[in-house]
């Protein structure tokens, strides 16, 4: 049992005490996409603590060798011991449930997800079709609005969508900001990264780790963004078209937009000196995302590498091999 309450240990500090040490580190935004990979890690690390420690529930520690006849005795010692009795035959199966329940939640979270989004964003299409026209000079659609806005519909039919509001609020440079920034939506497949978010959310609604993730989440793929435009336009340009987007640059469901609600965050940001995060820090965010990755794991596998140092048969033990 050593490793389910670990693993259940585990996964009740990394969802009280994950997101509230993440948001002491506010270095972080410094790099968006290191910390897209850390919030990413905290997240799949509590989920599989999870299902792992429902697994440690339902599988014991097998004692592992090299030798095949000796592994196969310890195998079927291990099982016996663990599923003859009702106890621990109940407490397999209802690791087994516990697992499996997890995973079907996430699974059937994914799925209507996964069809909210496209029943919407094909919504979004099929009106830009008729209310849209291409720009002439411009990469983008153009839709007539009295609110500036800019966004992008993500997908295999992807647009990159502006009001008239927003082509006449912005002037040149400042919708070439604007515009690299939404293709870097796009290139970035920024949308599969909300869209895990959301799952997570969505299966686990009262997790606060799940909701704070999801919002963290859409404000570093902003700010991704961001950066990828102002390495072409200039971090005040790109700023300044925010300010002229934030009133009204509230993007559809389904999509990515310029604006939004964490605009005035991201051009304090941009305004701020440029200061990259680092080697050492990079390391150490680096590192810790693999550490949220590499310990469910650990502790899953701990109990039976121990295992692994004792004798696969109690000595004396010859019930097996009679």
């Amino acid at each position: 049992m050593t490793a389910p309450a670990a693993l259940i240990l585990y996964a009740a500090l990394v969802a009280g005490l994950g997101p509230m040490i993440l948001r002491r580190i506010p270095w972080l935004e410094r790099s968006p996409r290191l910390g897209i990979a850390v919030w990413q890690a905290l997240s799949l690390s509590l989920v599989s603590a999870v299902v792992f420690a429902g697994l440690s529930l339902a599988i014991p520690a097998i004692p592992w060798t090299t030798n095949l006849a000796e592994f196969i005795s310890a195998c079927a010692m291990t099982l016996l011991a663990q599923y003859s009795t009702p106890g621990g035959a109940a407490v397999s199966a209802t690791g087994a449930v516990a697992a499996l329940a997890v995973l079907g939640r996430v699974c059937y979270s994914l799925i209507a997800v996964r069809v909210r989004l496209s029943r919407d964003r094909q919504t979004q299409l099929d009106a830009l079709a008729v209310l849209g026209e291409r720009h002439r000079d411009y990469d983008a659609f153009v839709i007539e609005h009295a609110s500036a806005a800019a966004y992008c519909l993500p997908g295999r039919q992807h647009r990159v969508v502006l009001t008239s509001a927003a082509l006449t609020a912005l002037d040149h440079n400042q919708l070439i900001a604007v515009l690299a920034h939404e293709q870097a939506h796009l290139r970035g497949r920024h949308h599969l990264i909300l869209a895990a978010a959301e799952t997570l959310h969505c299966a686990f609604p009262r997790i606060a780790v799940f909701r704070e993730a999801r919002g963290t989440l859409g404000r570093l793929v902003e700010m991704l963004a961001d950066d990828d435009a102002a390495r072409r336009s200039g971090r005040t340009t790109v700023a300044t078209a925010l300010v002229r987007l934030a009133e009204h640059g509230l993007a559809p469901a389904p999509a990515l937009g310029a604006g939004g609600e964490s605009a005035v965050i991201r051009v304090r940001r941009l305004v701020a000196p440029h200061r990259p995060l680092g080697a050492a820090r990079t390391v150490i965010a680096a590192a810790g995302a693999g550490v949220l990755l590499a310990l469910p794991l650990f502790f899953a596998l701990a109990p039976a590498t121990a295992a692994g140092t004792m004798p696969p048969c109690p000595p004396g033990d010859t019930s097996l091999t009679m």
